[in-house]
């Protein structure tokens, strides 16, 4: 469960074991780290900011929420509220943080003071015949409604308002506070008060006190259509009721007369969350079945986003040419990205189990793998027909992939080799590399001339393809690091000898590679001097398997591991058999862990950024995200007062030169946007080639956040215009800075573009208008002409009938 901050500035994220992290959602940061031991069904922040609650087991807990300064414990209770029999299930404050409102399994709701309150007293609100889903204060009232799960909602109203709940007397506070000051002195933290509610008060203790009484029940089914409520929200201004239900079925009411305002099915799958923005316009659903995020505009009645993502691992990925977009494709049989339709389909003449996927450079061949039948077959993307079948590999395909600068295919097998095919010369075997141990995955560096391969001997091997030679060899068995997963009869370091790289990824300048597998770490290699730079650990997530790397004593028992038990087996005798051939848990258990694994890895054209498809989902790393010093050619001389100094001199090539070295992003915008536009030309002429490349790097990612497009694009159309055949003699080095450079003005170019074709609309639209209008009035201006036309003569005709008749 999630908890946001009035501010927006903190978010509380609970897990389904109970262990809670305070972030930073200005920083992007983990702030603090809290274990509730138990799981947590709710969280919600009071609207003042300053105190927060938790609904765990049959009690809620109200904590200080953090402040804006330091503090030694962030999660400090307050106070601890009993009452329910049952576990607690949702929470809602009302406005002015006085009182919250907590929804029980036993079908009760309780409403609690933040703070004592002499007239109100705790007792339990009946009237369901269900767990309660949800509730809800109106605005600035202590009026509430309550819905259930068999979609029945109660209206309750109270005899007094927020105003007229009356501060506890301060009765021996001196004492009392003195007594709680000695009992925390001999304890860690501070215990909180409790606070006892009480399900059946007597009359003597009602008296006087805050009553509520019900004035309404409705129900959501229609008779004989039983459908369980699975979530609500209620936008409070507008008194907009939404309620999601099992089927994907939901509902808008008006409260409180209960208006049906529409109902609609979104899906087949049970809506699981549900939330409204502030204005109360758009409403956005989460479905967890299938993945599905929903935003719906139900004024207007249509979507603002339709997106699904996997209900299943991910387990392969590729980027656009431009960096702009991803897709990945799941174990659900589904790919995910833009909008997309399916207009080629590719066909073998036998059935055959497919393992791996590959397209070349131009985009006309289309080459697979087999599993069973060990063959290779090519299609052309054009035509859709089969060119050809490969045969040769004496054991499964495991691996495909294409020389980027040549028509070269380079397949891997279990069979312990990797062929190479020219596929402009009959689809022959170009050369046959013989290994020592299973090859699981090939990869070729972006400019064509070295060729990567894993085995299954944990060895991620370089070669130059071209003359069949080895160049190299990583040994990268010990850097997976494997966990022990908690069905495993071995220790970590042992099952580690059988473990290996399933993925491999060349950066987009070639001098590093990415390796990952079946581990919770991501190597990066240096090609050439073949040693590890850096290992990324994707999850710490411990609901995952295999991220432990020993067992916890705590779960062992005489008997074995505490995993090795299926609790869930029944009362039979014996145990319950395995079903075989199960990779990724026991299908045959209620409950299992999904591995820990890397399916794979693609690094961005632009070179900024890589990606990995993980069982934790699909994670980004980027190198825009940090703040980090890293001069270049740095001198003595080189500081920022003289680097001013040379700007107001108007000597703007040496200044731009200078704020290169210093390599401060906000010092180098600083520089070239004091250069007036009629000396660009000039200033980019007299550039030094090496600062041409850092000055175009420069202008990408100043794409991204500047609103001066015209300037900077004359910077990159001059620079180009320039520098472009120096610059094309180092082109394979320089690709990723120029397809940056090339992403951060296609991005703008679309932006624009809507812009335009909506402002083209639009002035169309107002011409058409000002058209009919200008018709209308000359078509009024003409009937006015003949009205008047029609007049005069007739005038004419009466005056002449006169003088006849006087002749």
């Amino acid at each position: 469960c999630v908890g946001l901050s009035p501010d927006g500035s903190l978010a509380i994220l609970i897990d389904e074991e109970g262990a809670a992290l305070l972030v930073s959602l200005i920083g992007k940061c983990v702030i603090h780290q809290f274990y509730f031991h138990k799981p947590v069904h709710s969280v919600s922040f009071s609207p003042d900011g300053k105190k927060f609650v938790i609904t765990k087991d049959n009690v809620a807990l109200m904590y200080h929420a953090p402040g804006k300064k330091r503090e030694f414990n962030a999660f400090v209770l307050d106070k601890t509220y009993y009452g329910p029999y049952d576990e607690t299930t949702c929470i809602d404050w009302t406005d002015d943080s006085k009182c919250f409102a907590v929804g029980s399994k036993d079908m009760s709701t309780w409403v609690f003071g933040a703070e004592r309150w002499a007239n109100l007293i705790y007792y339990s609100l009946g009237g369901h015949k269900d767990i309660i889903v949800a509730c809800f204060f109106e605005e600035n009232s202590l009026d509430l409604y309550t819905i259930s799960q068999d979609a029945a909602l109660c209206v309750w109203q109270c005899d007094t308002e927020l105003d007229g709940l009356k501060p506890m007397p301060p009765k021996d506070a001196a004492r009392e506070k003195n007594a709680e000051e000695n009992d925390e002195e001999f304890l860690e933290e501070p215990k909180g008060e409790e606070i006892h509610g009480k399900a059946n008060p007597n009359e003597q203790e009602t008296r006087h006190k805050v009553k509520y009484s019900r004035v309404a029940k409705y129900f959501f089914n229609k008779e004989g259509d039983f459908n369980n409520l699975t979530s609500a929200a209620y936008h409070k201004k507008t008194h907009l009721l939404v309620t999601g239900f099992a089927s994907g079925i939901f509902h808008l009411h008006e409260l409180p007369e209960f208006n049906l305002i529409h109902s609609l099915s979104i899906s087949d799958q049970r809506i699981a969350s549900i939330s409204i923005n502030c204005t109360g316009d758009w409403i956005a659903f989460g479905c967890s079945g299938l993945g599905q995020l929903l935003v719906w505009e139900w004024q207007s009645e249509s979507y603002v986003l339709k997106q699904q993502g996997h209900f299943n691992s991910m387990v392969s990925l590729a980027y656009s040419p431009d960096g702009q977009y991803i897709v990945t494709g799941g174990e659900d049989g589904k790919v995910s990205e833009a909008v997309y339709r399916n207009f080629r389909t590719f066909t073998s003449p036998r059935p055959s189990q497919f393992s791996c996927l590959a397209v070349d450079s131009s985009g006309e061949i289309v080459s697979a793998g087999s599993q069973d039948s060990f063959e290779i077959f090519i299609w052309s993307m054009q035509s859709g027909r089969l060119l050809d079948v490969l045969a040769g590999h004496e054991g499964p395909i495991s691996s495909l992939s294409f020389n980027p600068m040549k028509c070269v295919l380079a397949s891997a097998s279990w069979d312990k080799t990797v062929k190479l095919w020219d596929m402009l010369d009959s689809w022959r075997t170009k050369e046959t590399l013989i290994l020592n141990s299973d090859v699981l995955v090939v990869a070729f560096r972006p400019d064509g001339k070295e060729l990567a391969v894993a085995a299954l001997n944990g060895q991620i091997t370089f070669w130059d393809h071209e003359n069949a030679v080895q160049t190299g060899s990583i040994e990268g068995r010990h850097d997976l690091q494997m966990g022990r997963k908690e069905l495993d009869k071995i220790t970590a370091k042992q099952a580690a000898k059988g473990k290996s790289f399933t993925t491999l990824c060349y950066s987009a300048d070639g001098q590093s590679i990415l390796a990952g597998g079946l581990s919770k770490f991501v190597c990066i290699y240096n090609v050439k001097e073949q040693i590890l730079m850096k290992k990324f650990e994707i999850s710490c997530n411990f609901s995952l398997d295999a991220m432990e790397e020993y067992l916890d004593r705590r779960k062992m028992t005489e008997f074995g591991s505490m995993a090795l038990i299926d609790e869930g087996a029944g009362g039979e005798d014996g145990v319950a058999i395995p079903l075989p051939g199960v990779k990724r848990g026991d299908m045959s258990y209620r409950h299992f862990k999904p591995e820990i694994r890397v399916t794979c890895l693609r690094f961005c054209p632009t070179g900024r950024s890589w990606a990995a498809t993980t069982t934790e989902g699909l994670l980004i790393y980027s190198l825009d995200s940090g703040l980090i010093f890293d001069p270049f050619e740095l001198d003595i001389d080189v500081t920022p007062s003289n680097i001013h100094k040379t700007l107001h001199q108007k000597e703007y090539t040496m200044a731009i030169i200078m704020a290169l070295k210093l390599n401060e992003k906000k010092l180098i915008q600083e520089v070239i946007e004091a250069v007036p536009s009629n000396e660009v030309d000039v200033v980019c002429s007299s550039l030094p080639d090496l600062y041409v490349e850092k000055v175009l790097e420069f202008l990408a990612s100043a794409f991204e956040i500047s609103c001066h497009l015209e300037f900077y694009l004359t910077w990159a159309h001059k620079l180009l215009m320039l520098h472009g055949q120096k610059l094309k003699t180092r082109s394979v080095k320089l690709l990723p800075m120029i397809q940056f450079l090339q992403k951060s003005i296609q991005r703008h170019f679309e932006d624009v573009s809507k812009l335009c074709e909506w402002n083209i609309y639009n002035i169309k639209y107002a011409l058409a208008i000002s058209q009919q209008r200008g018709m209308k009035r000359l078509a009024e201006e003409a009937s006015v002409d003949e009205e008047d036309l029609d007049s005069d003569s007739d005038y004419l005709m009466q005056e002449a009938h006169k003088n006849n008749f006087s002749s």
